[in-house]
Parts: structure tokens; C-alpha cells; sequence
């Protein structure tokens, strides 16, 4: 049995907008421990590591910040709310997704993005780990996205 009341489509944007401002926040205030304790030394990165870091925490903040502004426009045209809703809602679309991973993978790939990007501000050898982690399970994700949508599987 479910507990709670059923949540409109618009209701579920508004939170996930609540939910973006919250990761926002907390990347800021990741970014300030990491300059407290001293990561992020460009004499100890490598290259790589150096460029890997900065793509990932800051092509998260601008992701972060474009999905707020998408989501934010949506609930002003009520139409385009009503057309997205509709293609979440689609069977195929969430068949793709729920073989190509769901949203196991989906969180594994934002918390393999999280410990690459730290690993890469303090150790190389963790960094090149995480990163041809994160690389293998990105890389099946798609395949198996791509499977299923020729229906392989």
C-alpha cells in the first residue's frame, strides 16, 4: 500500500527544481571544503585529472542550472508541461530506461562522477580508477540502451 497523496506532474517539477537549488548548494559548499583541505594542487594533477575535474563539477553546475531554468519554463506553458508529461509517461521511453540500467545506473553514474571528480583533486592513482570506472559502466549504459532500443534485449 502507498502512504502519501499522489503528487501532480507540475508538483514533481517544482520539487525537482527544490531538489536541483539543493545539489547547487551543496556543490558550492563542496567546492569550499575541497579548498580547505587542500585539493585541487595543479603541481600533484595531471592534466587529464586537472581538465576531468573542472568538466565534471562545473558541466554539473551549468546542467544543474539549465535543467532549473527548463524546468522553471515548463511550469509556465502549460501545454509543454502537458508534452513532456506525456513523453516521461511513455511506455517505450521508460522500457529503454528501465533496461539500459533504471535508476540503479543512473545513480551509480552521478556518484561515479562525484568520486571522480574528488579523486582527481588528491589522488592520481584513485583518479585514474574512478575514471576508467566511470568510463566502463558509461560505456555499457549505452550499450545496453542501444540494445534495447533495437531490441536486442
Amino acid at each position: 500500500m502507498k502512504t502519501g497523496k499522489k503528487r501532480t506532474y507540475a508538483d514533481r517539477i517544482r520539487l525537482r527544481i527544490r531538489l536541483l537549488w539543493g545539489l547547487v548548494i551543496a556543490m558550492l559548499i563542496y567546492m569550499v571544503v575541497v579548498a580547505e583541505l587542500g585539493g585541487g594542487d595543479s603541481r600533484m594533477m595531471t592534466p587529464l585529472a586537472e581538465k576531468a575535474s573542472r568538466i565534471i563539477f562545473f558541466g554539473g553546475l551549468i546542467y544543474a542550472g539549465y535543467r532549473i531554468w527548463y524546468n522553471k519554463k515548463l511550469l509556465k506553458d502549460r501545454l509543454k508541461l502537458k508534452e513532456k508529461q506525456v513523453q516521461e509517461q511513455d511506455e517505450r521511453n521508460r522500457a529503454l530506461h528501465d533496461k539500459s540500467g533504471g535508476l540503479v545506473m543512473d545513480i551509480l553514474l552521478v556518484l561515479l562522477l562525484g568520486i571522480t571528480c574528488t579523486a582527481a583533486l588528491f589522488d592520481m592513482s584513485a583518479f585514474y580508477t574512478a575514471y576508467i570506472i566511470l568510463i566502463v559502466a558509461a560505456a555499457l549504459k549505452g550499450i545496453a540502451w542501444y540494445c534495447a532500443h533495437r531490441g536486442m534485449i
